[in-house]
């Protein structure tokens, strides 16, 4: 078979089908860079964050639960702290893993985001959120320190918005598994209806290739 060489540029207006192989093979590193794609996290990936084997249920304790949030079809479930109307200072927390597809770009950028916001009403305080995030290692151990470098935001608002939580992306890599644990930080004491904060998404934003 004659094989066809252009010098120059070729440009084509139609479609372009292609019987055969492209030749040579090219690596993801010759692919346009998304950055920030979104990775949904299952609701049903969250386990009590001391009792790692133990699915979320009802929120109780130190531990963040899983509302059904109402009528299928009408309402979505969502992350819930539960009803925290003049509870005080309380702390509640959900745990996870994930895992950085293949399609991330060594030591770009990692982002933990949530929409969050209340249900019913504010904390006559406040109520914020947070996350922790550490490698883990190959031994079941984590190595280094917490990688989340931004500090606790406030969640106490009945408008759900995005609140987003950057990585130390030094040294991560396609493969590598993050231990993560969300928290919730509610103060209330003088409120008459129902004080409950809540989580309708959580994603992980990653810059990828493919």
């Amino acid at each position: 078979m004659a094989t066809n060489r252009i010098d120059g540029n070729l440009q084509v207006s139609g479609n372009l089908q292609v019987d055969g192989q492209l030749l040579p093979a090219q690596s993801r590193s010759f692919l346009a860079q998304d950055n920030f794609a979104i990775y949904g996290i299952p609701f049903s990936d969250l386990r009590i964050w001391d009792a790692f084997q133990t699915p979320i249920t009802t929120a109780a304790s130190d531990d963040l639960g899983l509302s059904t949030g109402g009528t299928y079809g009408t309402h979505a479930p969502y992350i819930s702290a539960g009803d925290l109307k003049n509870a005080g200072a309380t702390t509640r927390r959900a745990r996870f893993l994930f895992t950085l597809p293949p399609e991330y770009v060594a030591a770009e950028s990692v982002r933990l985001s949530a929409i969050a916001g209340m249900i019913t009403s504010v904390a006559s305080t406040s109520c914020t959120i947070d996350f922790e995030a550490y490698e883990v290692s190959n031994d079941g151990n984590v190595t280094g320190s917490d990688l989340v470098t931004t500090a606790a935001v406030t969640m106490n608002s009945l408008t759900f918005s995005e609140k987003a939580f950057d990585l130390t992306a030094t040294g991560l890599l396609a493969g590598d598994t993050l231990d993560i644990r969300v928290s919730i930080v509610c103060t209330d004491s003088a409120t008459a209806t129902a004080v409950i904060p809540a989580i309708a998404a959580l994603r992980m934003q990653l810059d990828i290739k493919g």
